[in-house]
This record gives structure tokens, sequence and C-alpha cells, in this order.
């Protein structure tokens, strides 16, 4: 009965928040449809790259595993891999915490729907987070993101070199699109250098997933963000 007292402006967040995940959705499709085929082409079966999709729905950690067994590494290489590049999701995660309610099965369930984009866009920049917006920005990308290797494990035949199309510039781009929004967040641009200067430092001497995990480290400069700046008027979130 409560819930259908808060349904409306829930109902209205997930709207938007469906809206506002549409364009990701578009670049998921593309850089999914990528995974599908280059997975094919290493030695997936087609529904082994879309169980793993499905299941994943992580484009960094596939990506990076996926580069390691298509050079012949083993599975636990690739698996390592794609835990250090998941694990920016550590921080994500506690900062998202006391934004969900419930018990924890229901806030590890409700946990799952956190992806960079969804993240960084139900933020309000008071250390609390719009939980249905989340939701529904998640939604259009994890359809796509599923569709895409879909389309990609079965006609990979017909799409031939994905990396002629450029399509390896779009992961970049999809984060760099994340930073601009974030950046005018206090302390948002100091935060950013700092984790560039780190990651691009040890790119050169470390494992794939390891210049995140360090660069992430540069999210403390924004906690006294949280202290020192008034937090955001809750009527102006449906504005």
């Amino acid at each position: 009965m409560d819930t259908g007292a808060q349904s409306p402006s829930a109902g209205t967040a997930f709207r938007r928040g469906i809206r506002l995940g549409l364009p990701y959705g578009v670049l998921s499709f593309v850089l999914s449809l990528s995974f599908g085929v280059l997975a094919v082409q290493a030695g997936f079966t087609a529904p082994q790259a879309i169980v793993t999709s499905a299941l994943v729905f992580a484009g960094s950690a596939q990506f990076a595993s996926l580069s390691i067994v298509a050079a012949g590494g083993g599975i636990l290489p690739a698996l390592s891999a794609a835990t250090l590049m998941h694990s920016r999701f550590l921080a994500m995660g506690i900062a998202l915490a006391p934004s969900l309610p419930g018990g924890p099965l229901r806030r590890a369930v409700e946990g799952q729907a956190v992806v960079d984009s969804s993240w960084a866009l139900a933020n309000r920049g008071d250390g609390t987070f719009d939980r249905p917006l989340m939701f529904g920005t998640t939604v259009p990308q994890y359809v796509a993101w599923l569709a895409g290797t879909v389309v990609g494990a079965l006609t990979g035949d017909l799409l031939g070199d994905v990396e002629r199309f450029g399509l390896d510039a779009l992961f970049p781009t999809f984060f760099v699109g994340i930073l601009i929004a974030e950046l005018g967040r206090p302390r948002a641009r100091v935060a950013a250098a700092l984790g560039a200067v780190i990651a691009l430092a040890l790119v050169p001497f470390t494992a794939p997933g390891v210049p995140v995990l360090a660069a992430a480290a540069a999210a403390l400069v924004g906690l006294g963000a949280l202290r020192d700046d008034p937090p955001a008027r809750p009527e102006e979130e449906g504005s």
C-alpha cells in the first residue's frame, strides 16, 4: 500500500532515468556488438558470448579478460584482469550503500544495477543517490548490451574485422562523456587530474586494471566536499 503513495515520484524518476540512459544504450549496443564478434573470433561459442554479457554486463571487464584469452592466456589471468577492472565498483558501492534500503539481500540485488553512467547520473551531489533514476538509466543499457552481443555473436562473419570501423575508440569516449558530466561537482577537477596522473604513471609498469584501482584513490579528494558544501535541496530534483 505504501508503495502506491510513492510510485508517482519514483515512476517519474524511473522514466527520466530511461530517457537519460538511451544515448548510453546506443553506445552499449555498438560496444557489445564488437564484443560478440571478437569473443567468437577468440574461440567462444555464440551462446557463451551471450551468457557472458548477460551475467557480467561490464565492458571493461569483458574486454580485458577477452584480450587475455585471445592472446592465449589462461582463465585465472583473465578473471584476475576482469576483477581488477571491476575494482572501481568497490568505491562506487561504498558511496551508494547509504541510499539503498532493506536488508543485505535486497541491497545486493539493487546494487547489480550500478554501471558507471547510472551511478554518475543518479548522484545528487550531496552524498545520496536517486535509486529509481539509477534503475531506469541502467535498463536501456542492459537491454542494448545484451542485444548487441547477440547480434555480434550471431552475425560476426558478416561484419568481419570490427576494428576497421574504429570501434576501439568508443569505450574511452564513453568514460570521457561521464567525466565531463562530473566535472561541475566540487573538487572534481582536482580528483580527475590526480587520477589521470596516477593512471598514466602506472600504465607502462603494471597489469591491466591496476592503474584503475590505484587512480580510484583520487576520489578521496572529494570526501571533504561533502562536509564543506551544503546538500542539494530535494525540491530541486524534479525540476
